[in-house]
């Protein structure tokens, strides 16, 4: 898994240096929905504490195609979305549910040029990959889901645009062995900065 991550993270920051035109970086803060319904029925029985973490950190690299004036774009992206850990911990137990996410999105995007605001909207799927640990004791599952998109973004100069993108997560929920590793069906928002080539 770590050859995955090493190689994805190679894509996201070589190839768009590599091609130059219509190519771009992003880089994401947000918060989306976050269910861990199993630790919180631990929570509920047991008690001890419980520690959830909606936020998530994420990186995408995508490119653009003019259709017919340059306003209008086709775009496609990979992102790499690594989400805040959630634990419940009681005496000398504690479960740790670690989850990452590869979205793969395909959009219509108004590109209004530098100094205003553009916006865009589309779908895609995503590669979920949700892991419980507790000791030597692991649990993992890799779940695919679809999920629509849309946002905008304030471009202030050639390179560089600020932007908000809201994502819904469906179907997104990982369960192994009548265990659901994590829940992310719902909606999640980001502010996004993006670096155009």
């Amino acid at each position: 898994m770590k050859k995955l991550v090493i190689a994805v993270l190679a894509v996201l920051f070589i190839a768009p240096a590599a091609m130059a035109k219509d190519w771009g970086i992003g880089v994401k803060l947000g918060a989306g929905e976050n269910d861990p319904k199993d630790l919180k029925k631990a929570f509920d029985t047991f008690g001890g504490e419980l520690d959830k973490n909606a936020g998530d950190f994420s990186l995408e690299v995508r490119h653009e195609w003019a259709l017919n004036d340059e306003a209008n774009k086709i775009g496609a992206k990979v992102g790499w979305d690594m989400y805040g850990e959630n634990e419940w911990k009681r005496l000398n137990t504690k479960i740790t549910e670690t989850t990452y996410s590869f979205p793969f999105t395909v959009y219509y995007k108004r590109d209004n040029g530098v100094g205003k605001l553009s916006w865009f909207g589309g779908a895609g799927v995503t590669i979920l990959r949700s892991e419980l640990e507790q000791g030597s004791y692991d649990k993992s599952k890799t779940k695919v889901f679809p999920h629509i998109v849309a946002g905008g973004e304030y471009r202030f100069t050639k390179v560089f645009a600020l932007g908000l993108e809201a994502r819904y997560n469906f179907a997104a929920k990982a369960k192994k062995d009548g265990v659901v590793l994590s829940d992310r069906t719902g909606f999640g928002a980001a502010l996004t900065g993006r670096f155009y080539f």
